[in-house]
């Protein structure tokens, strides 16, 4: 018993309980105790299981633990209830069905070695008890009750010693769980420390390195998947353990794959789109090929890797919120590698949601940086306004270039003319300024026919140039007159040549010079300054032509001016003709007169001077009284041709623009008699009706008379040619009548003139106060009596007004404010 508790005493780890149980056997034997078979059974609380360690024939222990569920042997479960009683030892006599139960159930469920035959009569289980199972023998025969009693001494020691087992595996746990921990730390610093996606290979190989050191060298690879939905490629970061290499050496590589392309990778898409957590991929036979070659395609690293003989593997992947982790190994894993991946799983889970937090973060300020730098550009551009200002452009695109962190050495702008079949050309040199602006024909020979080819069909292009092809552009350039020398074009050319890179836009093409081929991330940023570029210069193109056009529309408008003006004083002078129709018909009258009683008068003198001759005073008397009446007469028709011509002058003599009291019955009433008279001159057949309406009450009002003379003159002009109109379509008892009126309802002086004519079509009384606009047919209309007439009244502030039924007439109402 001493020997067994120091050899308990003296275990420092949990492995070592099986070398306790081989001591206290071999000392069991030592005292003398014969066995068949000596075992140590531990029994788990609340549950159907039972661990044995068990000797074998030669009484020796084997080092093999055998679990066996309790419910299925008789036998087994006396052993469990004895133990649930608490008792200190047990006997069970076993024999016939029972022992062969019995020992089929070592056999087939435990799995034990045994070359004992089931034909056994008898065999006899002694069991003593200890807190945590059994200690038993299985003999021929009873045993005495010494070897009963030292069963029991020895489970008390053994109890003792499995105590000491529980407390070393549960510091070996937390041991254990300290290093897991600080691996995963290890992981998870290292991700959190992500400044690039391409770091993964090197979380890959971190993870891949501590499994090994956990003592995990089931896991062939670890590997980190990142699924990309919108493009529906997946990146692969991974690390490899070299199986080629005796030292073990880890292996790193990045590729990006398509899974839809293998069948182990449509395998992993299943996954990853079902709800699965995680899952087992056995890779065998020609899925394994297939994968392998496909990887080695794409990763330099695999080709080649595995020979000519590949290996079946099972890959083990978990799921995390930006993707998935995997491990291949040759076989399935155990319990303990399953929980570090998942413990592996959600710590890089956590630190990629931070990595594609900064990701995002780095993303947006990029786009900030890259939308400050093309607002720069449209806003540089959109300033331009001469020739000379296009000097600008080459600096412009290089700094901007520099600043979004595009490697170039050199870059410019190609602007294609199709009008002049020229390609002009802005270049900088490798320190941003500007090599001269030149100008190339189309036909010019040499590589510039790609660009514009590739121009033509909006395609980017792509070449490379040797030393001899920028000495042909130098020569080029030289005899354009861009540069002096070749030298100042061929200096700061490497000497390999480098990398052409032309990104076509609306106008031209953008270009770009580098020493390696641009990625695609350049390129596209590259076109995104190409298509602004492109809208910022049509803005300066627009400017140009606008700028002609500015200068043709002023040209225009002078002569517009001009026409104008002649069309105004046209108008005028039409109206000047009619009235002075009327105004002849009108002084005929008066001049008759005076022409009469001329004459009339000679003869009274003469009669007066042949009475007086005669001494006949009365006679002459009366004739004297009847000349100075034809005096009074003449007198009095003189004066009434003196006013026709002074309304006449008045009406024909530019405004003087200022306002006077003016009668505004009598104005009305002069230029609607000089309206009538004037049509009645000009056409022998017109006859109309015309009436007015004054109201007496209106005081004299403050207006210019020569305008609104010519106001009201246009419209009864209007209502006398509607009437007309009418009248030529012969409607039975139509009588064209007009009539113009006055009136004084609520604070303002209103002139009315109506006419029961043609009408105005409702389609056209939008337009009918419009420069220009005439219902009237070609030639005798200007379209600017209207016009005229509405801006004259609403310089009075005043307004024009109509209210017209088409076929039955109009009215047209003028209306001034009462001040």
């Amino acid at each position: 018993l001493e020997r067994v508790r120091a050899r308990t005493m003296a275990m420092h780890n949990s492995s070592e309980l099986a070398e306790t149980a081989a001591v206290l056997f071999e000392q069991m034997i030592a005292l003398g105790v014969t066995t068949v078979r000596s075992y140590i059974g531990i029994i788990t609380e609340n549950s159907d299981e039972i661990e044995f360690w068990t000797t074998g024939e030669d009484g020796r222990l084997i080092n093999h633990l055998f679990n066996g569920n309790i419910r299925k042997s008789a036998t087994m479960f006396k052993m469990y209830e004895g133990w649930k009683r608490k008792s200190k030892s047990l006997t069970i006599d076993q024999g016939g069905k029972e022992l062969e139960e019995y020992l089929r159930y070592l056999s087939e469920e435990l799995h034990a070695p045994f070359t004992i035959g089931l034909t056994q009569k008898r065999r006899v289980q002694s069991i003593a008890y200890f807190s945590k199972g059994l200690i038993g023998i299985a003999t021929p025969e009873p045993q005495p009750e010494e070897t009963i009693t030292i069963l029991e001494r020895f489970a008390a020691v053994f109890d003792l010693t499995y105590t000491r087992f529980l407390d070393l595996q549960k510091a070996e746990a937390q041991a254990r769980q300290a290093m897991i921990e600080a691996a995963m730390e290890k992981v998870r610093a290292r991700a959190m420390a992500m400044q690039k996606p391409n770091e993964l290979v090197e979380v890959a190989e971190l993870l891949r390195r501590e499994m090994g050191l956990l003592g995990v060298e089931e896991l062939e690879t670890s590997s980190i998947y990142i699924h990309d939905e919108a493009k529906g490629t997946t990146e692969c970061w991974y690390a490899i353990q070299d199986i080629r290499d005796n030292e073990k050496k880890l292996l790193a590589d990045y590729m990006t794959i398509n899974l839809n392309d293998t069948w182990v990778g449509r395998e992993m898409l299943k996954f990853y789109n079902s709800d699965q957590k995680q899952v087992s991929i056995l890779m065998q036979g020609e899925n394994r090929k297939e994968w392998i070659n496909y990887c080695a395609e794409h990763s330099k690293l695999l080709k080649g890797y595995y020979g000519d003989v590949i290996p079946e593997r099972t890959y083990h992947l978990l799921k995390f919120s930006n993707g998935y982790m995997g491990a291949a190994s040759s076989r399935d894993i155990s319990k303990e590698s399953w929980d570090l991946l998942k413990r592996a799983t959600a710590v890089f889970s956590l630190a990629y949601t931070r990595f594609s937090d900064l990701q995002i973060a780095e993303a947006s300020a990029k786009e900030a940086v890259k939308q400050a730098a093309l607002d720069r550009i449209r806003a540089d551009i959109a300033s331009m306004r001469t020739i000379s200002d296009l000097d600008r452009i080459t600096p412009l695109i290089w700094n901007e270039l520099t600043i979004l962190g595009i490697p170039f050495i050199r870059c410019g702008v190609f602007i294609m003319d199709e009008k002049q079949q020229l390609i002009h050309t802005f270049l900088s040199n490798p320190e941003g300024k500007a090599i001269a602006a030149f100008h190339l024909p189309y036909d010019t020979p040499g590589n510039l026919s790609k660009v514009l080819s590739h121009w033509k069909e909006h395609k980017i292009y792509t070449d490379h140039w040797d030393q001899s092809a920028f000495a042909e552009m130098a020569a080029i350039l030289v005899k354009q007159g861009a540069i002096t020398t070749p030298d100042q074009y061929l200096d700061s050319i490497p000497h390999g040549g480098f990398y052409l890179h032309f990104l076509p836009f609306l106008q031209g093409m953008l270009y770009v010079g580098n020493t390696t081929h641009l990625a695609d991330d350049d390129i596209k940023l590259l076109q995104s300054v190409a298509d602004t570029f492109s809208t910022a210069y049509a803005r300066y193109e627009d400017f140009n032509k606008l700028e002609t056009a500015k200068q043709q529309v002023e040209k225009t408008l002078v002569d517009l001016k001009q026409a104008q003006t002649q069309l105004v004083q046209s108008e005028k002078m039409a109206s000047l003709g009619e009235l002075t129709a009327g105004i002849a018909h009108e002084i005929q009258n008066p001049l008759n007169f005076v022409n009469n009683f001329s004459e009339v008068s000679k003869e009274l003198l003469d009669e007066m001077k042949e009475a007086i001759e005669n001494g006949e005073a009365e006679e002459a008397k009366g004739i004297m009284n009847d000349i100075i009446q034809n005096l009074e007469k003449i007198n009095h028709h003189g004066k009434r041709a003196d006013a026709i011509v002074k309304g006449m002058l008045q009406h024909s003599r530019t405004s003087s623009g200022q306002k006077e009291l003016t009668d505004i019955n009598g104005l009305a009433d002069e230029y609607l008699r000089l309206a009538y008279h004037g049509l009645r001159a000009k056409e022998k057949s017109f006859n109309a009706k015309f009436e007015t309406h004054f109201d007496d009450t209106i005081d004299k009002i403050n207006i210019i008379p020569q305008d609104i003379g010519r106001v009201i003159l246009n419209l009864i002009n209007n209502a006398f040619y509607a009437v007309t109109e009418k009248k030529k379509q012969n409607i039975e008892g139509y009588e064209p009548t007009v009539t113009v009126s006055t009136a004084k309802p609520n604070g303002f002086v209103e002139i009315r003139v109506k006419d029961n004519g043609i009408g105005i079509p409702q389609k056209v009384l939008d337009k009918i106060f419009q420069p220009f606009f005439t219902t009237k047919p070609t030639g005798q209309g200007t379209g600017l009596g209207l016009s005229l007439a509405y801006d004259i009244v609403k310089a009075h502030g005043g307004e024009l007004k109509v209210e017209t039924k088409e076929g039955q007439g109009s009215e047209f109402i003028i209306q001034f404010p009462v001040v």
